[in-house]
């Protein structure tokens, strides 16, 4: 190779180089600028992207912003109403309060008003009763003067003569009235005999007696005896005053006597009793909750049993009321015998009997278990038991035979269907069993009740319990409507109108328990 091809080699290496060199850096100028395009391409769409979610992210603030407004108007309201209605109660109870003061005012004025005009009439009564007084014992000195000087003896001799004519009036009545008195017990010597034979067996049946009148409560010790009998008395008066029983507390070891005619007040007492002693907090608020609780389960107890004894019996479709009334039969007694034991006899024997004759065998048990509804019934009235009991049954839509049943079987109404006569029967031969009734207790309780409904007559009176077999009875009045100086005069005037109106063995005290109670609560 010459040196001219060198050259030229040399020559070509160079041009192609700066040709190369010059299309080199055009292609990387054109890829730096698609390069530059593409980034502010993304720039600018990154940029878009970021103001689309700022946008967003400011939309989501302003609506949270706004909810959170709404929210927060929303408590604000309901706050403000919570308290506007609290404001408004607060009004209103301080409104009522002043009402209720401004009218105790007014009663207080009016009674103010009252005891003045009272004090007022009894000053003048007083000084008119000192005139009457003073001329009374004017004109009887006067009469007495006059009568001296007209029989021309004095006061002392005249009582004398008096005094000597009345003895021998007095012996001569009380001779004639000897010699009437032995004849009458000649005529009336059978009968009195009679009368102290059914009395003497009638006594031979003492637990008959003891088991209605009297209920035994046993205790694992006599130091419970001094919890019930509780502080001066207190803790026995307000078991007794609450339940209408007497609860004697004597020397019987670990045994307490709760009496009283009421089979269903001496259950209440016996079951407060026991719940009372198991709890071992006795005390007069405490009795009150628990005999109230205890009467509350005695009446569920009593729907219990009648519930119990008409599906024993196998009576059905009774209306609840009757059912109840059924139950309450367990504590009453019909002449000594069990009402609830009676009725279920006498349905049993009518049942039988109406099978034998070829009746209706449950629908003549359906009215021997009713027949004797009426004594059970809550009020007093004053119709015989077998038509209150027809009442009764017909107000709960019971069958017509099973009424005329009821109300027939001692004759107060006419006999119109074949179960009657049935009734009838069955009754007297379960109540004419021997040592199945005794006349003598049923009177007795009947007199405790009308001693009972006699006091009860009385304005003021709350409750009235018969205890002690009749001879005392306990008044408990109303300590709003009934002072001291009233309780003093009802006492009185129950007793004056006990004369009067019943007649007793003995003597019977009255007890006019008047108790003042204030209560107020903390709120």
């Amino acid at each position: 190779m010459n040196m001219s091809d060198l050259i030229v080699l040399i020559f070509t290496a160079v041009v192609t180089g700066g040709l190369g060199f010059y299309f080199g850096k055009s292609l990387y100028q054109k890829a730096s600028e698609k390069k530059e395009a593409e980034a502010n391409a993304r720039a600018a769409e990154i940029l878009r992207n970021a103001e689309v979610s700022a946008e967003n992210i400011k939309k989501d603030r302003i609506l949270e912003a706004k909810e959170k407004y709404l929210r927060l108007k929303e408590e604000f309201e309901e706050e403000s109403n919570r308290k506007k209605s609290l404001l408004q109660t607060n009004e209103q109870k301080l409104k009522q309060r002043e009402q209720s003061i401004s009218q105790m005012m007014e009663q207080n004025k009016r009674r103010e008003n009252d005891l003045e005009s009272q004090k007022a009439n009894l000053a003048q009564q007083t000084e008119a009763a000192t005139k009457r007084r003073e001329e009374a014992e004017k004109m009887l000195q006067q009469q007495v003067s006059q009568l001296e000087k007209i029989a021309n003896l004095t006061a002392a001799e005249a009582r004398d003569q008096l005094v000597d004519a009345l003895k021998a009036e007095a012996e001569t009545k009380a001779a004639s009235h000897i010699k009437n008195v032995i004849e009458e017990s000649r005529l009336t010597a059978t009968k009195e005999a009679k009368k102290i034979v059914i009395e003497t067996i009638q006594r031979t049946a003492a637990e008959h007696a003891i088991e209605n009148c009297v209920s035994v409560f046993n205790i694992e010790n006599d130091d419970i005896k001094g919890k019930i009998i509780g502080r001066e008395g207190r803790n026995i008066r307000a078991l007794e005053a609450a339940t209408g029983v007497e609860i004697i507390v004597d020397d019987t070891p670990e045994a307490i006597v709760i009496s009283g005619f009421d089979p269903v007040r001496r259950e209440i007492a016996r079951l407060s009793l026991h719940r009372l002693v198991q709890d071992g907090r006795i005390h007069p608020a405490r009795i009150e909750e628990v005999v109230a609780k205890t009467r509350k389960n005695i009446e569920d107890e009593i729907v219990e049993i009648g519930e119990r004894t008409v599906i024993d019996m196998g009576v059905h479709g009774l209306h609840p009321e009757l059912v109840k009334m059924i139950g309450r039969m367990r504590f009453r007694s019909s002449y000594g015998q069990n009402l609830l034991q009676h009725s279920r006899e006498v349905a049993k024997l009518c049942a039988t009997m109406a099978s034998e004759l070829g009746l209706n065998a449950k629908l003549a048990k359906r009215a021997g278990l009713l027949h004797d509804i009426g004594k059970v019934y809550p009020e007093e009235s004053d119709m015989p038991h077998a038509l209150l009991g027809m009442d009764l049954a017909k107000k709960y839509k019971e069958h017509p035979e099973v009424l005329n049943a009821i109300g027939a079987h001692h004759d107060e109404i006419e006999k119109t269907s074949l179960i009657s006569p049935i009734i009838q029967v069955c009754d007297a031969i379960s109540g004419s069993r021997p040592g199945a009734r005794r006349e003598m207790m049923e009177s007795y309780i009947k007199r405790l009740r009308d001693l009972e409904n006699l006091a009860t007559a009385f304005d003021g009176v709350d409750k009235c319990y018969a205890i002690q077999a009749g001879r005392e009875i306990r008044v408990i009045v109303d300590a709003e409507n009934v002072s001291d100086e009233k309780a003093s005069l009802l006492s009185f005037d129950i007793s004056q109108k006990i004369e009067k109106e019943m007649q007793y063995p003995g003597q019977i005290k009255v007890t006019v328990i008047r108790e003042m109670r204030s209560v107020a609560y903390a709120r």
